[in-house]
């Protein structure tokens, strides 16, 4: 494993942990749940290799501190923060972007604020739930988080958070998680810190975003929408599916699920590569 070069941005109302590994054209990539960027750790050194790698913990998330800890969260203002990141690692030429889940929210954002920063974007399961047929189900369903969360606490706010990302909010037993590689089992504990944070702050916000699709239409030729290819059905995988399907363009599968980017790093980073030389 590459040491990266650790640095600290100063944004509005944060200062951002970021790390820059290898050489080359920048990639930027946006995590998203409450890992930081210790989750892009699985793919970042082999995309080193080609690349200028970038990743760096959201606003509020490890070790981005907030000035104002309750202060809400806005999908614009991370995009900002993207922004300025990328303005700062590669002044005046764009970059190839991925963003995860949360992060890939902030990287449509990004896309359409900003589109002279981004050469192409690879978005993998933004969950952009307003954009779907159903969206007023998906609003209550939130809405039941966000209720259980201050009603009952963290872990059965995230027991119903879990149940509504499922195939038709399947409440059964879940199945036998693949075992995650030693790195990723290590993060665990840093992670486990950010929920409070993920739940209460960046879940409703971010999920009742609602991209501008038009813009998204224009930028159609430097985006690429993308969905775990065991995730078919289940609430993340939906709103990717749809917008691609929207936009006329078709939507790549990366190996696993949602969380494809930490089960199966070696597989994700050699697809996503590709993606990125397409």
């Amino acid at each position: 494993m590459t040491a990266p070069t650790i640095g600290t941005l100063r944004v509005n109302g944060a200062n951002l942990h970021y790390e820059v590994r290898g050489q080359g054209p920048l990639l930027l990539l946006m995590p998203g749940g409450a890992g930081g960027a210790a989750s892009c750790d699985g793919i970042a050194d082999d995309l080193a290799a080609e690349y200028t790698v970038a990743t760096y913990d959201p606003r509020g998330m490890s070790r981005s501190t907030l000035d104002d800890p309750e202060v809400e969260q806005h999908v614009a203002e991370h995009a900002d923060d993207a922004s300025r990141m990328l303005e700062m690692l590669s002044p005046g030429e764009p970059a190839r972007v991925f963003g995860s889940s949360s992060g890939a929210i902030a990287a449509l954002h990004l896309l359409t604020a900003h589109p002279e920063r981004v050469a192409r974007l690879v978005a993998h399961e933004p969950p952009v739930v307003e954009v779907l047929p159903d969206a007023s189900e998906h609003r209550a369903y939130i809405a039941r988080v966000q209720a259980t969360f201050h009603a009952e606490g963290l872990m059965p706010a995230m027991a119903v958070f879990a149940a509504g990302l499922k195939k038709g909010g399947d409440t059964s037993e879940p199945k036998a998680e693949t075992k995650l590689p030693p790195q990723a089992a290590a993060r665990a504990e840093q992670t486990m810190a950010n929920l409070p944070y993920f739940v209460g702050r960046i879940v409703p916000s971010f999920m009742s975003y609602a991209p501008d699709v038009h813009q998204l239409e224009a930028q159609s030729d430097r985006l690429v929408l993308a969905c775990g290819q065991d995730s078919r059905g289940e609430l993340p995988y939906r709103p990717a599916a749809f917008l691609a399907e929207q936009l006329s363009t078709e939507h790549l599968h990366f190996p696993g699920g949602h969380t494809g980017l930490t089960t199966h790093p070696a597989e994700f980073g050699e697809l996503l590569r590709k993606a990125f030389r397409a």
